[in-house]
């Protein structure tokens, strides 16, 4: 059994001050006081989601906004380990084929239906049905058989194969519990406002604006480090996307807003001294990295792949770029995971040595412009860019790899796209090279990114295995660290998975997923230790 231990509220205020932060100071010097009400502006440059409810699809935007509406069974503390949230406990049979998970019995969604073991499998079997079209939430539940209804606190999860990993991706907020009512009106409807159990409940949407939600005064506390008993103290947020970082820094900087995301690299740096509050909370699971299509040419051929990292030269980039906000990172996991393998003598930047294994493969003739070329055809690879997701600076910091790989005689082609369309390019493998950000909690995120089974599309025809890898040896390891519940034989395998994943050429770590957030005129803003995302059910405004 898990030893979970719900946590009171009292217990987790020093937990919760960590992350807090708070306002710019007042005309008198003096802090100025947390007011009751009010309405909390958030301003967000992430990609606004064509749908509210993040069973369909699974991408980032719908986690920054669903959680403030929806809740995970469970959650992760800030060391990392897994803790109740709508369930009480979950427990592992000895072959690791089922999950008994014990849940509260004091929660309703806000349509008033319960929360319980029919909820439940109702939400799991939504992420399965293909019609929902489910890509993130429906990897966490892909080895679910049946889901068996013991009684109303009490449901049992039978599994195809083990999955040690179960109870962390059920923390993740596109596994989040919606009400069944809710899901039975339909995609498009639910689509609009799906109905949870947190601390907000959507009102309206009005497209390329805004969402506005409004407390749930019923509310009864799940997330461990609430700092108080009841509901949240502000009365509604207004979420406003705005694409833009310097419009989004200004609005905060006149007092529009209380809350950006994204912000600007020398903002962030500049924060501290303009008095706003800088939230950071790096994303656990994979690091940002560029994975090369292993599939096709040109990067089919390992002594390629090798040149491409030997000349792209990465990390003068990231320290000027982003002005000391970003650390470099040879591991395809986050610094956040602690069985992350870093290798930088791997990543070591050597022009010579990429000239040479270039010469080796073949790639010997030049075109006028310097592009190398074999048997007729250019050293050619095509780089989609969801301008959605890569900020400025990162887009940037494309531009000095695409210049650096071109001195050896690469031809990098960065093709700027809106989200769907970068998914769509990704779903006909109209790429060579992508930076392919994914979030999910530890590091199983591994088998989901590299494990051969990965090249074959969810339902939402989506695939996590951009670099396409199939590797016996890989997916045994990923296999076997996924069926044990052993600490220190899970840490060994993942870090021999590691080794086989660094040693394909196929990926160019960058540095943790980054997840910047400046305020202004607000305390009490955290993070949830899942997948980073603020909440603001400790959030105050201030006068």
């Amino acid at each position: 059994m898990l030893p979970f231990r719900r946590v009171l509220p009292a217990a987790a205020l020093a937990s919760a001050a960590l992350l807090a932060v708070g306002c710019a100071p007042s005309d008198g010097g003096g802090s100025p006081e947390p007011v009751s009400g009010g309405t909390l502006v958030y301003a967000t440059g992430d990609a606004e989601p064509s749908c509210l409810d993040p069973h369909v699809g699974g991408n980032y935007p719908q986690g920054l906004l669903s959680t403030q509406y929806l809740e995970p069974l469970f959650g992760r503390d800030a060391e990392g380990e897994i803790v109740p949230w709508l369930a009480e406990s979950g427990e592992a049979s000895d072959d690791g084929l089922t999950w008994d998970i014990a849940l509260r019995d004091d929660i309703s969604f806000t349509d008033g239906t319960p929360f319980d073991a029919e909820a439940v499998k109702a939400n799991i079997e939504h992420l399965q049905d293909p019609d929902t079209a489910s890509s993130t939430g429906y990897l966490a539940v892909e080895q679910v058989d049946s889901v068996e209804v013991v009684d109303d606190s009490h449901v049992r999860l039978h599994l195809s194969t083990p999955k040690s990993a179960m109870l962390e991706v059920l923390s993740q907020q596109w596994a989040a519990m919606e009400s069944p009512e809710g899901i039975a009106r339909g995609n498009d409807e639910n689509c609009q406002a799906p109905i949870g159990t947190g601390p907000f409940v959507v009102e309206s949407w009005s497209p390329q604006e805004s969402v506005t939600l409004t407390r749930n005064d019923d509310y009864v506390p799940t997330n461990p480090e609430i700092d108080h008993d009841g509901p949240a103290h502000v009365e509604q947020i207004e979420w406003r996307f705005i694409p833009d970082a310097a419009t989004r820094q200004a609005a905060l900087a006149s007092g529009e807003v209380h809350v950006i995301d994204n912000p600007l690299p020398t903002d962030i740096a500049a924060a501290d001294g303009q008095g706003f509050g800088h939230l950071d909370a790096p994303r656990p699971a994979a690091s940002n990295r560029i994975e090369l299509n292993t599939a096709q040419p040109p990067f089919d051929d390992d002594r390629v792949r090798e040149a491409f990292l030997r000349a792209a030269d990465p990390s003068p980039g990231i320290e000027t770029l982003f002005a000391g906000t970003a650390t470099r990172s040879f591991s395809v996991l986050s610094s956040e995971e602690p069985v992350r393998l870093s290798d930088e003598e791997l990543f070591r930047t050597d022009a010579d040595a990429a000239n040479a294994l270039l010469d080796e493969a073949g790639w010997t003739e030049r075109t006028d412009s310097g592009t190398r070329m074999k048997d007729g055809e250019t050293l050619t690879a095509r780089f989609p860019v969801s301008t959605n997701q890569s900020t400025a600076a990162e887009q940037s910091l494309f531009e000095q790899i695409q210049a650096n790989t071109a001195a050896v005689g690469f031809d990098l082609q960065l093709e700027p796209m809106d989200l769907s369309s970068w998914y769509g390019a990704l779903a006909a493998h109209d790429y060579e090279a992508v930076s392919a950000p994914y979030t999910t909690v530890g590091p199983d995120v591994l088998r989901i990114l590299y494990h051969s089974d990965s090249t074959v599309p969810a339902p939402s025809g989506y695939f996590a295995n951009n670099a396409q890898l199939t590797d016996p040896d890989l997916d045994a390891f990923l296999e076997e660290a996924l069926a044990t519940t052993d600490p220190d034989e899970r840490a060994d395998l993942y870090t021999q998975a590691q080794r086989i994943i660094l040693d394909t050429h196929a990926v160019l770590p960058l540095y943790d997923q980054q997840n910047h957030f400046l305020t202004n005129g607000v305390t009490g803003v955290t993070a949830i230790h899942t997948i980073s995302t603020p909440t603001f059910v400790n959030a105050q405004l201030t006068e």
